[in-house]
């Protein structure tokens, strides 16, 4: 088996907590390193979640990097009423044995990029995109060695979780998300018209936790904490496990199904700025998920998640 490795890029954040530890559980990746961006709650706590389910997992080997304080041009927006004060409510993570390492995330971007063959490194922003775009923006020679841009974003036929129109990643950083639709990297996008559909039902979080491991119990926690506020907000039975979505992908990618298309990111008039939309007619830019088996998904992050 040849096995994939990442840059997870993240803002921890109970699901990117989830997406994390599926990466960690398995083998088909390798996850070379994290780098954090300011998102869900700010930076450090977002360094400090990342680093602290690493230590959770017993996992501290793997480097995390702390990476943008704030987006490219708006003011930072955060997300404290989805996912608490800490960003990881529902469960107390380990004080982690390391600290981040001295390199910012967006200069370990690109060591890491120039340092690849061509077309070797899958990057996984599952947050804003202020990093990826910083990185593209510093150092574009870091556009060739990207086999992929795997990102948790936007909304299409499917209403905004932040603005009428805006999900939450795109409306933080539009204009990051701009820089980094515009620079010809292969782009695979997963909107919440996909991951709405990744619903995590009460079933689901009793057999995380009945596997009994550490790992299991925050895990299901976090993600009982999370859905609060998605069953108050939209009168549904449980939580979609959003970023999670960007690693079952990689994982097995026949769990989703998509099309191409050419995306654009408003990032100009406010009343817009983050909208996401097709654009007819012209080339395609990314590939755009819409659907998945949610049966697979689930039973891939219960077991996989629940066996660390």
């Amino acid at each position: 088996m040849t096995r994939r490795s990442l840059i997870l890029d993240t803002d921890p954040g109970q699901d990117d907590a989830i997406a994390l530890l599926l990466a960690l559980a398995s083998p088909e990746l390798v996850l070379d390193a994290v780098t954090t961006v300011a998102g869900n709650v700010p930076q450090p706590l977002v360094t400090e979640n990342a680093l602290g389910l690493l230590a959770l997992a017993d996992r501290e080997d793997i480097p995390v990097y702390r990476g943008c304080e704030r987006p490219m041009v708006r003011t930072l927006a955060t997300a404290e009423h989805v996912h608490g004060p800490t960003g990881v409510d529902g469960a107390v993570l380990p004080k982690s044995t390391v600290g981040p390492r001295p390199e910012h995330g967006v200069d370990a971007i690109i060591s890491r990029c120039l340092d690849a063959d061509d077309g070797t490194v899958t990057l996984c922003p599952i947050g804003p995109l202020t990093n990826i775009a910083m990185a593209i923006v510093k150092d574009p020679r870091i556009v060739p060695k990207i086999r992929e841009i795997v990102w948790m974003g936007g909304a299409f036929n499917e209403p905004g979780n932040t603005s009428s129109l805006a999900e939450f990643n795109a409306y933080v950083d539009p204009h990051a998300a701009h820089v980094v639709f515009t620079s010809g990297a292969p782009l695979t996008v997963f909107p919440l018209d996909v991951t709405h559909r990744a619903l995590m039902l009460p079933e689901h979080v009793e057999a995380l936790e009945a596997f009994g491991s550490a790992v299991a119990k925050a895990a299901a926690g976090m993600i009982r904490f999370y859905e609060r506020h998605d069953i108050a907000k939209y009168g549904i039975l449980g939580t979609p496990l959003h970023d999670p979505c960007v690693i079952a992908y990689l994982i097995d990618p026949e769990i989703f199904t998509g099309h191409e298309a050419h995306i654009a990111i408003d990032h100009a008039d406010e009343d817009t700025i983050g909208n996401t939309s097709e654009t007819p007619d012209r080339e395609p830019n990314a590939t755009v998920m819409t659907d998945l088996d949610a049966d697979a998904f689930f039973s891939l992050v219960v077991d996989r998640v629940g066996s660390l």
